[in-house]
């Protein structure tokens, strides 16, 4: 770990690029992090931001690329924390379990005046991803951008026209308190922001984002949710999407007019700008807070070129043709691990959750942080599940493995075994074949759809993954609302004990975190 070392030598020089190139940034750059006052919505606060902007800034390669993104904490504000680590959500670090940046799972955190690089090839994955801070609540307060992956031989590269740093649209959640100043489970966002504006209900009519496209021009869309809580639908007036594109993974081209997205996921979808001349609402209605788009509330704005700049007056309709997953097929290899038939797997796992009011458990145990991050833990010697910590959290998983994992949603006397449903869950280091949807009765083992996040539904449904153990490491499976996630929804799957170490080399600044960490100060972590 090096003292505030930069790969770049002028970081006023890349910032002043950045801004010209939308904030495009890799694969090999700096990536600092510090805090900010902001005012996306029309309210000022406090935040954490990275390279000077929240959202971060667009980090880009090719398939096949070495990125090396050297983290600079200069993080001073102890309420949102002044630690960090940085997760490259949907990346499989096959090899590199020690950069996938989940706090005591795989690293401990980097320090305030600190820096560390995360240094890993991404050579058999494009598509849209993100990252954001894997310790506690931190991302809620801004820690969070969007990463895609370029394929210059995309198989969908004929059906569109423009894919660039334009094309990109996160989705946010914010809130005006700091989480850990605010309610341990927020009852709904203050705003919520497209490409990192909105407005609040009783706010201003702040500056939305807008989206311009020319008339008659093709355009993949990279949706990315970035969301701590709510899920999204999302739908652009008077104009149909066709997803290509699922969580990284190409998938048969679907036509719909709205999609439903969950926290962290991500879709491609082609945009065929070929209607009037004007300006269109962007709706991104959450399930939880305030659910209208009254006064631009919730909404961006799709410009085509040569319209008037102003708010559009565009109505919603209804949808006809929303996005139902067990619609969406794998484009290549489409069939699920194991034999098509219930049962026809290596081992299967069935997660039973509970909650007690403050804390989640998964099989009566609730997820308590160790102080050794788990790959330590193993790289020390430790290889099954009753010697690693947190007891009764970490699985220990077979290598070269069919692994199915249930979740099933249940009530009992009227009370919902996990409140705050539907909750997304992801898996670390893989995809996984959702052989059971949300919503759905139905196993698919022919081509179900292939993702890395998944909705496990509500009270009735019992939602079935499958994937394979040929990641060794020690990899987290977690609910992605953020809030959840702090009060214990996760286990650590524990793959492949035996070969970690050596599938996993660690550098020496890697080795050097947890001494740095440990010693720190409470106002310090």
């Amino acid at each position: 770990m090096g003292r505030l070392q930069s790969l770049i030598p002028s970081v006023a020089l890349c910032l002043s690029l950045c801004c010209v190139v939308h904030g495009a940034i890799g694969p090999v750059t700096d990536l600092t992090i510090s805090n900010a006052d902001i005012t996306p919505d029309g309210y000022t606060r406090a935040a954490v931001v990275m390279n000077g902007v929240f959202p971060g800034p667009l980090i880009t390669g090719n398939k096949g690329d070495n990125f090396q993104i050297n983290v600079i904490d200069n993080l001073s504000n102890e309420t949102m924390l002044k630690s960090t680590t940085i997760h490259w959500h949907g990346l499989f670090q096959h090899g590199t379990n020690w950069a996938d940046g989940a706090a005591f799972v795989n690293q401990c955190p980097i320090a305030t005046g600190n820096s560390f690089l995360y240094d890993f090839t991404v050579p058999d994955q494009a598509g849209t991803f993100w990252y954001h801070s894997h310790l506690s609540t931190q991302y809620c307060d801004g820690l969070r951008g969007p990463l895609v992956v370029y394929d210059p031989a995309d198989p969908y590269a004929d059906l569109y026209d423009v894919d660039d740093d334009t094309t990109v649209i996160t989705l946010s959640d914010w809130y005006h308190t700091a989480a850990k100043l605010g309610p341990a489970f927020p009852p709904g966002a203050d705003s919520i922001l497209i490409n990192g504006l909105g407005r609040y209900s009783g706010g201003n009519a702040s500056e939305l984002a807008v989206i311009t496209v020319e008339q008659g021009k093709r355009y993949r869309f990279r949706l990315v949710s970035l969301s701590c809580d709510p899920n999204f639908t999302f739908s652009i007036d008077g104009h149909n999407m066709t997803i290509i594109e699922v969580d990284g993974v190409n998938h048969e081209p679907l036509t719909v007019d709205s999609i439903q997205i969950f926290a962290s996921q991500r879709y491609s979808f082609v945009l065929n700008a070929t209607e009037a001349i004007d300006n269109y609402w962007i709706r991104a209605i959450p399930n939880t807070g305030t659910v209208d788009t009254t006064g631009g509330l919730n909404s961006a704005i799709l410009r085509y070129s040569g319209a008037d700049e102003v708010d559009p007056t565009t109505n919603a309709t209804t949808s006809v043709i929303p996005l139902a997953e067990t619609d969406l097929v794998p484009l290549d290899s489409p069939a699920a691990p194991g034999d098509p038939v219930a049962g026809g797997v290596d081992l299967a796992l069935n997660l039973n959750f509970s909650f007690n009011g403050t804390n989640f458990f998964i099989n009566g145990d609730t997820f308590v942080p160790p102080t050794v991050p788990v790959l330590l833990q193993i790289l020390s010697g430790a290889q099954s599940a009753t010697q690693l910590l947190p007891n009764g959290s970490v699985y220990v998983l077979p290598s070269n493995s069919t692994i199915e994992v249930s979740f099933p949603m249940i009530t009992t006397d009227g009370v919902t075994n996990a409140p705050g449903a539907p909750h997304p869950f992801h898996l670390h280091g893989h995809t996984f074949s959702v052989v059971r949807s949300a919503g759905s009765t139905d196993y698919n083992y022919v081509n179900p759809p292939r993702r890395d996040t998944v909705s496990t539904g509500n009270p009735g449904d019992n939602v079935t993954i499958r994937f394979t153990t040929d990641n060794p490491g020690p990899w987290f499976l977690h609910c992605h609302i953020d809030f959840h996630l702090e009060a214990g929804f996760a286990i650590v799957f524990a793959e492949d004990t035996p070969d970690v170490a050596s599938v996993n080399p660690v550098p020496t600044a890697w080795s050097d975190l947890c001494p740095t960490y440990d010693a720190l100060g409470s106002s310090d972590l």
